[in-house]
């Protein structure tokens, strides 16, 4: 082969692997004045990431990102100053005068593998209305850093493959240095997903974190690591999680927990039947709420040794290796 073609070749796997810019701002001195826009813009079926730089603003937009659509990365300049908002909720109405329900309420719905964002805001403000979801996940690698989920009920729901007739497919979510907040059942669903240095804030009124809804044929559910519970919550009135479906599956792993947990830790959900189904455990929790010595008699305190199964890299990995730190970057 000559060194014309070698160069050629080059040239062409380099243009082939180049990341596409798209610029969203209100303005109109990007390419597009809205998210949905963008997104619409991305090529289906394409293996090259498109990263979408939102300007600061506030978008009050109802977001779809369908299966078919390639990598994407949402890029804000800050949490604080990006924010992506809309207030549905589950009791609304229609066309046809019926529920929208949890699922219809989210603010955004993922439902694209490679998926991931920084720096931005995902918020629903319909309030304390009931379930009201902000982030909907439902496809497979998706990824968040510095990025803040800001709700009452259902906040986050990492809907993952439960509703599915093939559940074999996987639903792995990854939220690095995130504020998750709520009150009740606010981070939800049946897809595996780490929170690694995250603070979970459960807000006045509180009652529930979690409600996992793990697959049995999935080993890991949710895994929060180094994360910070806390919140204005009225002490000791807030279970870690209760059982959204039989096997649910919920760990804390060097987790700083205060008073607003409850001594008991977890909730059975009225099902006596999950306490011997569900795994819920904590390792080396700290602070006002990590008294473990009246946590619930089905609870799991695990050992150092079964502690260092839970790393981001174990439960996220997968048999196809997925880079989950790159994918933010």
């Amino acid at each position: 082969m000559s060194i014309f073609s070698v160069v050629v070749i080059s040239f062409f796997s380099f243009k082939i692997n180049d990341e596409k810019t798209i610029i969203v701002s209100k303005d109109g001195k990007g390419n597009f004045t809205t998210i949905q826009q963008a997104i619409n813009s991305v090529e289906d079926g394409k293996t090259v990431r498109t990263k979408i730089i939102v300007k600061p603003g506030t978008y009050r937009e109802k977001i779809t990102v369908s299966a078919a659509k390639s990598p994407i990365i949402l890029m804000g300049e800050k949490a604080e100053n990006t924010i992506l908002v809309y207030g549905d909720f589950a009791s609304k109405q229609n066309g046809e005068g019926k529920n929208i329900g949890t699922t219809g309420s989210s603010t955004i719905f993922i439902f694209s593998d490679n998926f991931s964002a920084k720096n931005f805001t995902f918020q629903n403000d319909a309030g304390p209305v009931g379930q009201a979801v902000a982030v909907l996940t439902a496809g497979d690698k998706i990824a968040f850093e510095n990025c803040r989920f800001l709700g009452f009920q259902d906040t986050l729901y990492t809907k993952g493959m439960q509703d599915n007739a093939d559940k074999s497919k996987p639903s792995r979510n990854y939220f690095k240095n995130c504020y998750i907040e709520g009150t009740t059942d606010y981070i939800f669903g049946a897809g595996t997903a780490v929170f690694k240095d995250c603070t979970i804030y459960s807000k006045k009124n509180a009652s529930y974190i979690t409600a996992a809804s793990t697959l049995q044929e999935n080993e890991f559910g949710y895994v929060f690591i180094n994360c910070n519970l806390t919140g204005d919550a009225a002490p000791n009135s807030v279970y870690l999680g209760r059982p959204w479906r039989p096997f649910a599956k919920t760990v804390f792993k060097n987790c700083a927990i205060d008073s607003t947990i409850k001594a008991q830790g977890w909730h059975n959900w009225g099902k006596v039947d999950a306490e011997k189904t569900v795994f819920y455990a904590e390792y080396n929790s700290k602070g006002h709420g990590a008294n473990v010595s009246k946590r619930v008699s089905w609870s799991h305190q695990i050992t150092k040794k079964e502690s260092k199964k839970y790393t981001s890299k174990n439960i996220l990995s997968g048999k196809d290796n997925w880079n989950f730190k790159k994918a933010t970057k």
